[in-house]
């Protein structure tokens, strides 16, 4: 298996007035298919680490490739396609647009990344919401669907170019504990049956034991 992620000595810190260092000297590597926790207490660079695998932050040291490609060198237009291309992102807190449905939620990085026609786009949002659980909630507004059901249409939309990675930031943080193992076994199923690294921080100790491995973080340091 190919590696996906690499990391050598990332490194940031914050150019603060008394400078904050959230994340330090990170070497690690992260191959297709595999399911991987970061855990660490509140505070410790969890997030941050994910935010800079994930190109939505740029590192002050150390060196960092997606896909075998270098990120140093890509300026925004070119972090914002691969992100659109190979990442897919689920959060805490869903982020989904509340004027638009399910559906259309999960139109929007297939809009951005141009690849399908408007019917092709239409149609993909329905299947992968289906998948999960959620053909009779296609046309919801958020407001309309449970905490859970929410979440379910953030990994939808997460996969919705088909990315060969996808990064979560406390996926079930905000979610009861049935809901909570759904959204574990959706994630679960997305390496297992689809092929998907999946990447995600957690403060759940059971949830990161059950998957293939952890990289726990201290004071922005693999420990």
């Amino acid at each position: 298996m190919s590696v996906l992620i690499k990391t050598e000595s990332l490194t940031r810190v914050l150019p603060e007035t008394i400078p904050v260092t959230l994340v330090k000297d990170v070497t690690l590597s992260i191959e297709e298919r595999e399911f991987v926790a970061i855990t660490g207490p509140s505070g410790s660079g969890k997030s941050s680490l994910l935010y800079l695998l994930g190109l939505l932050d740029r590192p002050t040291g150390g060196k960092l490739s997606i896909g075998g490609r270098d990120a140093d060198p890509m300026d925004e237009r070119e972090r914002a396609a691969t992100r659109l291309s190979m990442l897919g992102f689920v959060f805490q807190f869903h982020f989904l647009l509340p004027e638009f449905t399910a559906r259309e939620n999960v139109e929007i990085p297939m809009r951005k990344l141009g690849r399908l026609a408007r019917p092709a786009i239409h149609e993909r949002a329905g299947e992968l919401l289906a998948s999960l659980g959620l053909a009779e909630h296609l046309d919801k507004r958020p407001d309309q669907l449970s905490g859970g059901q929410r979440q379910r249409v953030a990994v939808a939309r997460s996969l919705a170019n088909d990315p060969p990675l996808i990064l979560a930031d406390e996926p079930t943080g905000s979610l009861d504990s049935k809901s909570s193992e759904q959204v574990f076994a959706i994630l679960e199923n997305l390496v297992r049956e689809r092929g998907k690294t999946v990447v995600a921080v957690t403060h759940d100790l059971d949830m990161a034991g059950r998957m293939d491995r952890r990289i726990h973080i201290v004071d922005g340091r693999i420990e």
